[in-house]
């Protein structure tokens, strides 16, 4: 890759940052500092004037860090001017560096040449824009755990025990003269056993680091006027939604996050569900239920006050076999010994009363919602936690690979066969690190960073 010299502006921050061979001669011809020794020494911060070299005009006030190759960000020479910010003195600062040599940089193109130079692996790198989108405190930790390399760390481990053996098959391979066969044959059995293993604890986690990246997503569905849009401003404790006497009021989803013991939960309020004439509401009733149809949880919401109807009975029918809760509203407005229906009992799921109104019974739902994914279990403090989906694909691909190793090596196939599978596995793990990695896979994970990253 070609290593000129790149910048980017991170301009909320009043900050531009440049990293690249001409770094320094280009600072050198823009910057006039306050103190007039003007030495270069690293992790050092001067301060001055930003300049135009053809008038002497000052730009602003700056504080200019420096950072010499290869103890920087990038393993480069590299500079940030911290300005006072502001979108026409960032403009005139960012021109002032092109028009002396700069390039703008792409998206993602420091941490990326972070990775090409060695100083993070690919799944450090992919770390970082987690870190930049993490909504909760849990998931923040879990990207943290990776830029320090926890993840980095089991898969050159599993690596190093795959690679071990494959010198023993390469030896039999060559030299089948030695008649070492059998003993290879018994190592690589033991360690395609101890790797699948292996692949396996880390393929677990997924689970829990979908939970941490993704969150949960929630719709409530109901008839019209059970209470949805009401239970959606309990559970936020703002009034989000618009609450009205009549039905139909809520005609497309309303999606907000909420945090429920450090994981997000994306609660959806929908349409009611009823048999509606109305065009526009008919289009929101078919998005209901396609977005209960996707939910990881659903909130079935019925009028406690009111017996079942036929447009209860279909929600009934929706949540049959799905992961859900049944919300009994409206209990401000009848006796506290009512007999719940029989059709929902059947359901055999937790049942809570509530008022939306008043906040009755609004914080067992978040306690259920904990308790159903066993949130309170999931501990990104220790040990690690996939939360990429690309790095699990590529962990399940390893494990086909190993099974198929082992059934061929149980079936007597010869070494050189077996091998294939074994190296594919190799194959498998180098793309997380990016040891072994397409450029356009590279690319691909690099256009997802924002811009001065």
């Amino acid at each position: 890759m070609q290593q000129s010299l790149r910048l980017r502006e991170l301009e909320e921050f009043g900050i531009i940052r440049l990293s690249g061979e001409e770094t320094f001669k280009i600072i050198k011809k823009i910057f006039v500092p306050k103190n007039k020794n003007t030495k270069i020494k690293g992790y050092n911060m001067k301060y001055g004037n930003i300049i135009n070299p053809k008038n002497g005009e000052i730009i602003d006030e700056v504080l200019v860090s420096y950072f010499i190759k290869p103890r920087s960000y990038t393993t480069e020479d590299m500079c940030e001017i911290n300005s006072h910010g502001g979108t026409i003195v960032m403009e005139n600062i960012l021109q002032i560096c092109l028009e002396n040599g700069a390039e703008l940089a792409e998206a993602g193109e420091f941490t990326k040449r972070a990775f090409l130079n060695g100083r993070i692996d690919l799944s450090q790198a992919e770390s970082i824009i987690d870190i930049i989108n993490s909504k909760t405190q849990k998931e923040s930790k879990a990207s943290m755990k990776q830029l320090e390399g926890f993840l980095s760390k089991e898969i050159t481990k599993i690596r190093n025990k795959i690679l071990d053996v494959m010198v023993d098959i390469e030896a039999n391979i060559d030299y089948p003269e030695y008649d070492i066969e059998q003993v290879t044959e018994n190592r690589a059995l033991n360690m395609l056993e101890e790797v699948k293993k292996d692949l396996n604890s880390l393929k677990n986690t997924f689970d829990n680091g979908k939970i941490i990246k993704e969150g949960i997503k929630v719709a409530i569905i109901g008839k019209p006027n059970a209470g949805k849009s009401s239970l959606l401003n309990a559970l936020l404790r703002e009034e989000r939604a618009i609450v009205s006497q009549y039905e139909g009021t809520t005609r497309d989803s309303i999606e907000e996050f909420m945090n429920i013991d450090g994981i997000p939960v994306k609660i959806i309020d929908t349409a009611g569900i009823r048999d509606a004439e109305d065009e526009v509401e008919k289009i929101g009733i078919k998005r209901a239920k396609n977005i209960a149809e996707e939910a990881d949880l659903i909130i079935a919401i019925f009028d406690i006050s009111k017996k079942l109807d036929t447009e209860d009975l279909e929600i009934i029918d929706l949540i049959k076999n799905r992961k859900a809760i049944i919300i009994l509203n409206k209990i401000d407005l009848i006796n506290e010994e009512c007999e719940i229906d029989k059709r929902i009992l059947d359901l055999n799921k937790n049942i809570i009363k509530i008022s939306a109104l008043n906040g009755e019974g609004i914080d067992e739902i978040n306690a259920e919602i904990s308790r159903l994914f066993k949130i309170n279990e999931i501990d990104s403090d220790n040990g690690i936690i996939v939360t990429n989906v690309r790095h699990k694909n590529l962990i399940n691909k390893a494990i086909d690979f190993d099974e198929n190793a082992i059934r061929s090596i149980k079936s007597s196939m010869p070494m050189d066969i077996c091998s294939i599978d074994i190296k594919a596995m190799l194959e498998c793990l180098g793309e997380i690190t990016g040891e072994n990695v397409s450029e356009n896979i590279i690319n691909e994970i690099f256009a997802k960073f924002c811009l001065g990253k």
